[in-house]
């Protein structure tokens, strides 16, 4: 079996300080995908950097205290892949690959356009950019899982305010049609969604720190592990763990009848 764990921590050593080493050490994972690191991996803790016998490699961002990617890994992959080819964004820490023989595991960052239109605009350039690139993985002849913070509520299924929400970045309607060509035109299959097509609620990842968002499962739906094909069928199951709070986002966890 597989186990692939994605989760945005919105600050590493935070997410540390909240337990999520003592956490992770007992999930028994494969491969760990972590998004918004915020950190310089020279400030890092020996503890953060070489946790338990895993094998660690951060992406992360020029800019301090911003964005940043990072991977735990129980296997030394054969390669790492730090950045996807882009001027403007491989800087920012924003995609880590992992290759184990024929599967390739995906930390991908997708920026948030949720601080005003400059920001928006960001993602509009990281969307064109990044488009051809899953084109291009997907023809590779490769598996890929692609796990992380897309920041994208697909459907009306992921998201508890659906309908007032169509106007605010992460469920515009120009976001969505992008993520349906990922999946109808790519072939990309969102594994969450494949075994459990019709469920709401219990799988959403982040909630707003206004109001009582969480208390109340007002939640969004945007932590994936988008995978091809072949790999995406042999997920068996999935889950979201909310019994402890490393951050605004919930760990997404999903296991596979794979092994590397």
């Amino acid at each position: 079996m597989l186990r692939v764990i994605t989760l945005n921590l919105n600050g590493i050593r935070s997410a540390v300080s909240k337990g999520f080493l003592d956490w992770l050490v007992k999930q028994k994972a494969d491969c760990v995908c972590m998004q918004e690191i915020r950190a310089q991996q020279a400030d890092l803790s020996d503890a953060i950097l070489m946790p338990n016998g895993l094998h660690a490699h951060f992406a992360c961002a020029e800019r301090k205290g911003y964005a940043g990617v990072a991977m735990y890994c129980r296997k030394e992959p054969d390669r790492f892949i730090s950045g996807f080819g882009s001027a403007e964004f491989d800087p920012e820490g924003r995609y880590l690959q992992a290759d184990f023989g024929g599967l390739s595991i995906v930390s991908l960052y997708m920026p948030s356009g949720s601080s005003g239109e400059e920001r928006q605009a960001a993602k509009f350039r990281f969307m064109d950019e990044f488009m051809p690139h899953l084109a291009r993985l997907a023809k590779s002849g490769r598996e890929f899982i692609i796990c992380g913070d897309w920041n994208i509520a697909h459907t009306e299924k992921d998201l508890k305010n659906w309908k007032s929400n169509q106007k605010n970045s992460g469920f515009l309607p120009e976001e969505r049609a992008w993520l349906t060509e990922v999946f109808e035109r790519h072939g990309w299959v969102d594994v969450y969604r494949r075994l459990y097509p019709e469920a709401t609620g219990e799988g959403y990842t982040w909630w707003s720190n206004r109001g009582q968002a969480y208390a109340k499962n007002v939640g969004w739906r945007i932590d994936y592990q988008i995978a091809t094909p072949g790999i995406a069928a042999r997920a068996l199951k999935a889950s979201v763990y909310k019994e402890q709070k490393f951050s605004d986002h919930a760990p997404l966890i999903v296991d596979y009848d794979y092994a590397i």
